[in-house]
């Protein structure tokens, strides 16, 4: 038999609780290793060959890796913990420690984002030489024209060393004058001139990158949304605020689009 791990890091690591909330479990005599009572937390136990129970329920190695996917409701910023605002963590249904959102969205921006523990494919999809694609539909203020489109795929200049690279603008619709709030979201922004709906991709992550690009031709973002991450769409069926864990089929997708 191999070393295996202590028994306290086995059920902190299992999602059972903080270390010191386990080894008092463990100190209590509600944790069996085999059918009989362990009271020591540092004895080895071999994940998949020892059974390992608290308080009579079976308490199996959680996998290396969890990924889930949320539908970022506005309101929630995006970090793993915050002092002052609620953060897209508490959406999640896990008490896996190390999860992380990949990426940011603005607190006001919905739409979909990737929870994870997992470190390496995080930096794939968001390393800039990896040009992974983010799509966005959004509405803005104004006429957004082929002339805007046009400069979206040139490069606009967002005030850095260099213009944006290039990206793909597609105009969906254009809203009539004298609408008043929006169709699609809870901001409960709107404008008494014409609104755009448009749907822009990107393969960068630059800091309010969507935002920053529309205004370069004049535009104002009024809502914002992301629909999809590389090969990672939004499903239809996902309401706002809910998180579930990634299919095989999706993370399949996934790891395709870091390549």
């Amino acid at each position: 038999m191999g070393q295996g791990v202590r028994l306290d890091k086995f059920l902190a690591d299992a999602g059972r609780g903080t270390r010191s909330e386990v080894k008092k479990f463990i100190q209590k005599g509600l944790v069996q290793v085999d059918g009989a009572a362990v009271k020591r937390p540092e004895q080895k136990v071999i994940p998949g060959e020892n059974v390992v129970t608290l308080q009579g329920e079976p308490v199996g190695a959680l996998p290396e890796f969890e990924y889930y996917l949320l539908h970022k409701p506005a309101g929630y910023v995006s970090a793993a913990e915050d002092e002052r605002e609620r953060t897209v963590m508490e959406l999640v249904p896990s008490r896996r420690k190390g999860l992380f959102p990949v990426g940011r969205l603005d607190k006001d921006t919905e739409g979909l984002l990737l929870i994870t523990n997992d470190g390496a494919l995080a930096h794939q999809l968001l390393s800039p030489g990896k040009h992974v694609e983010k799509t966005y539909e959004a509405l803005v203020s104004g006429r957004v024209t082929e002339e805007d489109a046009e400069a979206m795929a040139r490069g606009v200049d967002i005030g850095e060393k260099r213009p944006t690279l290039p990206a793909r603008l597609e105009i969906l619709e254009i809203l009539p004058e004298g609408l008043s709030g929006e169709t699609d979201g809870d901001s409960g922004r709107g404008s008494s001139g014409a609104v755009s709906r448009i749907r822009l991709t990107i393969c960068e992550g630059k800091f309010h990158q969507v935002k920053r690009m529309m205004e370069a031709v004049g535009k104002k973002v009024l809502y914002l949304k992301r629909i999809s991450m590389g090969r990672l769409a939004l499903p239809e069926d996902l309401p706002r605020g809910a998180c579930r864990a990634l299919t095989e089929e999706e993370l399949g997708r996934l790891r395709q689009s870091r390549r």
